[in-house]
């Protein structure tokens, strides 16, 4: 099977996080993604090279400086020829640089313009790095245990599901066969996966509380729990995970969702100590046959060395491969690029009408 995406070409002024990982997983898809690199590299580059082999392979890098005249048309002839630009910068920096679809479409009218910003075009130019965003979103005070400091994820969350969000705006804009800005901001990308926690507020007045040990505000038990070896994650969403649950353990009563809901303390003391008596890992082993949502708590490492098929090689570096598997077509993972190791690339040709 061909690429699903061969044939489409992307241009990306993209820094860091969310604008290269949106193209590469496009990339990965088969279109033909040109990174657009400043003099001397984008800055991912001096963090580490297994950060930017992480969020940059399969690409081309071509080093063009859009402050000269030279630079900016030369983008113009990418323009031309290409289905669509990403850009992840401030707002102003976008719009000086003539990143937007109106100072685009000159050279294409059917070029689709994705600007990934913090708080969207007309947003202004607060910063907006992820932790930021968490924090101004509600993310971060939903987060930890309710009797210590906020807390935030370990990875990057916002920037990826913005870079996620940009990714199908991107493509839905070239399905309908027009040209237009795209307009993907980090703010609102976290406000939307703060779904039902927001519906349950702008509702029903809810407003979201910690619970310990990352509890679920229903569900119970539905949280991490101490064993005698490690810690399990436990997801009893309903009746019938309860008695294949409660049959293996040993618990007797709370036969009901709601009656768990309502005495959760009880709950939850004979949940932990029934589950004081084993392993985390003997846990994951005893309940997953009965199909219970259960798991031990892994490290990265230990979570990698137990899946390997999730890892690829590109070039030098072992990268965790695309998570989109398309029945008959297998990506071929080749290295980041070198800074503007094909500068010298022509268009290959103008899009199809």
């Amino acid at each position: 099977m061909s690429a699903p995406l061969a044939g489409i070409r992307i241009i990306e002024v993209g820094v860091m996080l969310a604008g290269p990982y949106a193209t590469m997983l496009l990339a990965d898809l088969g279109a033909e993604v040109i990174k657009v690199e400043p003099p001397g590299g984008e800055i991912s580059r001096q963090v580490s090279d297994s950060y930017f082999a992480s969020l940059n392979r399969n690409k081309k890098s071509v080093v063009l400086d859009l402050r000269s005249e030279a630079g900016r048309e030369r983008l113009g002839q990418l323009v031309a020829e290409s289905h669509a630009l990403l850009v992840n910068m401030k707002p102003s920096a976008i719009k000086k640089l003539g990143l937007t679809y109106e100072s685009l479409r000159r050279y294409n009218e059917r070029i689709v313009c994705v600007a990934l910003t913090g708080f969207g075009l007309e947003g202004g130019d607060d910063p907006a790095f992820d932790y930021v965003i968490q924090a101004a979103t509600g993310v971060a005070a939903m987060t930890g245990h309710p009797d210590e400091p906020p807390t935030l994820p370990g990875y990057s969350s916002a920037d990826n599901s913005t870079g996620l969000t940009a990714a199908l705006g991107l493509l839905a804009q070239i399905v309908s066969g027009q040209g237009g800005q795209v307009d993907v901001c980090l703010r609102d990308v976290m406000f939307s996966q703060l779904n039902y926690r927001a519906s349950a507020y702008l509702n029903d007045g809810a407003a979201p509380l910690r619970y310990p040990y990352g509890a679920h505000f229903y569900y119970v038990p539905a949280q991490l729990f101490g064993t005698a070896d490690g810690y399990l994650a436990l997801f009893i969403t309903h009746d019938a995970f309860w008695r294949a649950f409660s049959a293996e353990a040993g618990i007797e009563g709370f036969p009901t969702m709601a009656g768990r809901a309502a005495r959760r303390d009880e709950v939850l003391e004979v949940v932990a100590a029934a589950l004081a008596t084993d392993s985390a890992a003997g846990w994951e082993a005893r309940l997953r046959p009965l199909g219970i949502p259960v798991a031990a708590v892994r490290t990265l490492p230990e979570a990698l060395e137990q899946t390997p098929e999730v890892i690829v090689t590109a070039g030098d570096f072992r990268l965790v491969g695309s998570p989109i598997r398309i029945a008959g077509y297998q990506p071929q993972y080749r290295p980041a690029p070198a800074v503007d190791e094909h500068g010298g690339t022509e268009p290959a040709g103008a899009q199809s009408s």
